[in-house]
């Protein structure tokens, strides 16, 4: 007698539903990852207007900073990035580019703000705070056409 090599049917059809059920959870998981990494690409876009609006803040010889951080800075388009500007609260809205960003998020779901923090809990005041440090960046949804939570960095959830 010879023995059989090889697979039994039920074997190969064991081996091919674990491939299958790995991947069905692996692919969800990196499309996922991918559109975070092209959502770091927009915050990483407001990394100028950070700087300018920080060094405003601190060196300004007045307390009220009226219209100046308003008018700080704008951040040019890119592939990842539609716009992005300032407020006169120095809060920086960054808008992604939905069409790029896989068709994960869309035009009602594409913005992230920035909000120069004075504190923990303490958010810039532009009319009283000028000649102050500011101590901190907190990043997440922007109030209109917030991106999702699940796409932000982890960094970047409403974080201080």
């Amino acid at each position: 007698m010879s023995a059989q090599k090889g697979f039994t049917l039920i074997e190969l059809m064991i081996v091919v539903a674990i491939i299958g059920i790995l991947a069905a959870v692996a692919l969800p998981a990196y499309q996922n990852y991918t559109v975070k990494a092209r959502v770091s690409e927009v915050i990483l876009a407001a990394s100028s207007c950070r700087s300018t609006i920080t060094d405003i803040v601190q060196n300004s010889p007045v307390k009220d900073l009226g219209t100046a951080l308003g008018s700080s800075c704008t951040i040019t388009a890119t592939k990842m990035v539609a716009s992005g500007s300032a407020s006169n609260a120095g809060v920086i809205t960054v808008v992604g580019n939905e069409t790029n960003m896989s068709g994960e998020t869309d035009a009602t779901h594409n913005a992230i703000d920035l909000t120069p923090m004075m504190s923990a809990t303490t958010a810039l005041v532009a009319t009283t705070d000028g000649g102050k440090t500011i101590q901190g960046w907190k990043c997440g949804p922007a109030a209109t056409n917030p991106m999702p939570n699940k796409y932000l960095p982890g960094s970047c959830q409403g974080t201080y």
